[in-house]
């Protein structure tokens, strides 16, 4: 059984998740205004990832029998002074996600809550996936943000990226 600290510490990454979901949308909505409608494919796709996220998070929740509530979300930022900028903060923005599985992760181990331990392993490895994606398009970025055609060719290359849920809930 879950600790109410630990229902209301997951609740909150549900939050978290669906303030990614609007974040990465927002970053869409440029790089679409901008004509960069890989880049802009990119930031949809990684969308779809943090709400397939929140969801794995609501449905632990209430497969615990924990009470799963869905709260108010921050607006995200809608400016950005280029696509390096905006990956520079998705790139923050990650990290910061990363520490909050890490802060979840030493709660479940101080519970010695080993389903919700079993359960986050698969997101400490999303977020290293997440943060290895991120730093890696930043240095290609600016590698050739000055040069309209290799961005062309990595706009090119991010509208090929798709959203393929895992096929099971527990993976």
């Amino acid at each position: 059984m879950l600790s109410d600290k630990l229902v209301k510490e997951l609740n909150e990454q549900i939050k978290y998740e669906k303030y990614s979901e609007n974040l990465y949308l927002a970053m869409a909505a440029y790089c679409a205004d901008e004509d960069l409608d890989g880049f802009a494919n990119f930031f949809k796709v990684q969308a779809e990832e943090e709400k397939f996220h929140a969801m794995k998070f609501f449905d632990y929740i209430i497969e615990m029998n924990g009470r799963t509530l869905v709260s108010a979300i921050d607006q995200p930022d809608n400016n950005y002074d280029s696509v390096l900028d905006a990956f520079e903060k998705s790139y923050k923005h990650e990290q910061f996600v990363t520490k909050r599985i890490y802060y979840l992760m030493d709660l479940a181990m101080e519970e010695k809550e080993h389903a919700t331990i079993s359960f986050l392993k698969w997101f400490i490895d999303e977020q290293m996936e997440e943060e290895s994606t991120f730093n890696g398009l930043i240095k290609k970025i600016k590698r050739v943000e000055n040069d309209g055609h290799a961005m062309n060719m990595i706009d090119t290359e991010l509208a090929q990226r798709v959203f393929t849920p895992p096929t099971t809930t527990t993976q």
